[in-house]
């Protein structure tokens, strides 16, 4: 992961290269929420953003591609998953605000830990007095129902814009599914697309990685992707 921090922190993290805006599907309905992150990481807007959805859903692609979009604007930005907070310490919050951008993923992982909400509360605060940074996070539900114990702390993360993120219908995850097929050189036709929507958990991020190992099959065996040879690797 590339870390700007003032401290230069390091965590058992890292941001994937092929995990952007362009590499990402819009679902119908995610279009302003987009565009909102994008004005984020480009250092336009002076709001925080909160996006919610269910695990697996794309947030956690969204968050990485807010990064990288700050990256390349060369804005300092620094990537946070709380699903590790168990492993790490608030000591890694202190003189974010100082940085462009914020990206904090997972963050009602935290919820009902009482340092870990005074933390980021604290956190808010800062970035809120600080005016140039602007902080993204996401969560599985929305702040008022994401079991939060410390009310000032969901007030805050209410001052901002709220989205929750539009699910993909079939032919959209579809859609998204050729494009990352594309971007790797592979070909993915839509018969054998449509047998792994069918065959397999619909989530993007169980059909990407299962993608991803279907590409490495496929250079191996010297092969296309058909619906027999899917069959055979897979064991389906």
């Amino acid at each position: 992961m590339k870390v700007n921090s003032p401290r230069q922190l390091s965590l058992p993290v890292h941001l994937p290269d092929d995990e952007t805006f362009s590499s990402y599907y819009p679902a119908a309905g995610n279009d302003e929420l987009i565009q909102s992150l994008q004005s984020c990481a480009r250092g336009v807007s002076d709001s925080s953003v909160y996006l919610w959805g269910p695990i697996k859903s794309g947030r956690t692609h969204l968050m990485h591609a807010t990064c990288a979009r700050a990256n390349e604007a060369d804005k300092s930005s620094f990537y946070l998953p709380l699903g590790i907070h168990a492993s790490i310490s608030t000591a890694l919050l202190e003189g974010l605000e100082q940085l462009d951008l914020v990206c904090i993923d997972d963050i009602d992982a935290i919820a009902g830990h009482p340092v870990w909400e005074e933390a980021i509360f604290d956190l808010y605060n800062r970035v809120a007095e600080n005016k140039h940074c602007n902080i993204v996070v996401s969560a599985s539900s929305a702040a008022t129902e994401a079991g939060f114990t410390l009310p000032d702390l969901v007030s805050r993360m209410q001052w901002g814009l709220t989205y929750q993120l539009q699910p993909m219908a079939d032919d959209e995850k579809l859609a998204a599914l050729q494009r990352r097929a594309a971007m790797r050189g592979l070909q993915l036709p839509e018969d054998v697309g449509r047998f792994l929507l069918n065959r397999l958990a619909r989530d993007l991020r169980t059909l990407f990685d299962v993608l991803d190992r279907l590409d490495k099959d496929s250079l191996v065996h010297q092969r296309k992707l058909t619906i027999p040879f899917v069959k055979e690797m897979l064991r389906l």
